[in-house]
């Protein structure tokens, strides 16, 4: 949602989310079972929440869900008591580009996308109760970002990747001076079904296109390569992703519906959809979005989440800001918000899919804005929730991730508020759970505030 955190704000350091009653080490875990008891549950399938609920993990899965009481859970087990909390699924982000910024300083470089830099991004995603995060075809180094993929890291959301995406040339997707020439650059047809045959030969399921001339300044993906690369990737079983600008996005998207494209990861930008379009929407029932909403002007009680991670100086530089916007009445959200807003209450009354992904580079509050941003534009919080959850795990292929079922993975967060009755509420964390693990929070915590500025 935040190309870079470079322009947010915030309060001062925050109070410490208070936390679920003592875990035994490894509760959950592959060893052993644990019974989580009084809960209100929202499973992430869109069913009405079960209030009084009971869970039961063991290696790593959740074996069985009922109801506080029902059963009793296996000798040996731990019982956890959560009345009076809310769990829900862990979520899940379906478009990003971690690895290019340190999230301490906020400077974006080449040089910075680092086995470190990623897995620093990947443990503030499990802090915000992210599982699985999605890098959207900026990976500076490959080899890295695939030996990555493969990894199951404690205390880390999983890393997913699209490998290197494909552009007009290889200067012609982003346009930050940091994400110049990571791309592949398509000139011709060929040049594009061969690019996708490399992504194929490296274990990638989605390719990444950009349909962008940024403002006339590059030359735009042309739509004989982009069918051409559509046409190679669905031969090889795959999925074409796009990226559709700020200028003729609204055409472009039209066309590469025609063309077969899979999904949208940002919405129409430049101009309000018409019925020509909401009629290829009907008409193409699997294609889907994530959005990709426009920041909205960060509030106090948005600071105060991010200061739990950044840095007291960042921090403080943040409030200074959103003082300054509050003192000029500079709080509303832009027109570039609003017909995204207006967009996405269209697609989603002409049932289209909708998925959700930040954009974001690596602070891991990403998914929670975005959830927000959905019920400011006439989703409820639930739809939000199952966005985030079940839907993008359906999309991105994650049979194990996006509900609390049996035989899903025990990945959830105990949230101290519903957020259902207010969808910040997701931000209210007290536990998360990955694979049935407790992630240490208070250890992320202070890893990612020692030696701050």
């Amino acid at each position: 949602m935040r190309p870079t955190p470079l322009s947010a704000c915030v309060l001062l350091l925050a109070t410490v989310a208070c936390t679920s009653p003592p875990v035994p080490s490894g509760a959950g875990g592959a060893a052993s079972a644990a019974l989580f008891e009084g809960a209100t549950l929202i499973d992430g399938t869109g069913a009405v929440p079960v209030e009084g609920s009971a869970f039961l993990v063991e290696g790593g899965r959740i074996s069985w869900v009922g109801l506080e009481g029902e059963r009793e859970p296996p000798g040996g087990a731990a019982r956890i008591d959560l009345s009076g909390r809310t769990v829900i699924p862990a979520l899940i982000d379906g478009h990003n580009h971690i690895g290019l910024v340190d999230v301490r300083t906020g400077t974006e470089r080449k040089e910075h996308y680092t086995r470190e830099t990623l897995l620093d991004h990947l443990r503030r995603y499990a802090y915000y109760g992210v599982a699985a995060a999605l890098s959207m075809g900026l990976e500076e180094d490959r080899e890295l970002a695939y030996a990555l993929r493969d990894e199951v890291v404690p205390d880390a959301a999983r890393f997913l990747t699209v490998g290197r995406g494909i552009a007009g040339t290889r200067m012609g997707g982003p346009q930050n001076e940091a994400r110049l020439g990571i791309p592949y650059g398509a000139a011709s047809a060929e040049e594009g079904r061969a690019h996708v045959r490399e992504l194929q030969a490296d274990g990638v399921r989605f390719v990444k296109i950009w349909v962008d001339d940024r403002g006339g300044t590059v030359p735009k993906l042309r739509p004989d390569v982009y069918r051409a690369i559509i046409d190679e990737a669905h031969g090889l079983g795959m999925q074409v992703l796009a990226h559709v600008g700020r200028t003729s996005a609204l055409e472009d998207a039209k066309d590469l519906y025609r063309a077969g494209i899979d999904g949208f990861v940002h919405t129409v930008r430049d101009r309000d959809v018409d019925e020509e379009y909401l009629a290829l929407v009907r008409e193409h029932p699997g294609v889907w979005t994530a959005p990709n909403m426009p920041s909205t002007p960060l509030t106090h009680e948005d600071l105060a989440s991010l200061a739990e991670t950044f840095p007291p100086g960042r921090v403080e530089a943040m409030r200074a800001e959103i003082e300054r916007r509050e003192a000029a009445g500079d709080t509303a959200p832009s027109e570039l918000f609003e017909l995204h807003c207006r967009n996405l209450r269209q697609y989603h009354g002409a049932g289209m899919i909708i998925g959700l992904g930040t954009d974001g580079t690596g602070d891991g509050f990403g998914v929670h804005e975005e959830m927000a941003a959905y019920t400011r534009c006439g989703l409820t919080a639930h739809e939000a929730i199952v966005a985030a959850t079940r839907v993008n795990a359906e999309l991105l292929g994650l049979d194990d991730l996006g509900t609390l079922q049996p035989g899903k993975s025990a990945s959830f967060v105990v949230l101290d508020a519903s957020p259902l009755d207010d969808i910040r509420n997701s931000r209210a964390i007290s536990d998360v759970y990955l694979a049935g693990e407790r992630v240490d929070r208070e250890a992320l915590r202070a890893g990612f505030l020692d030696g701050a500025m």
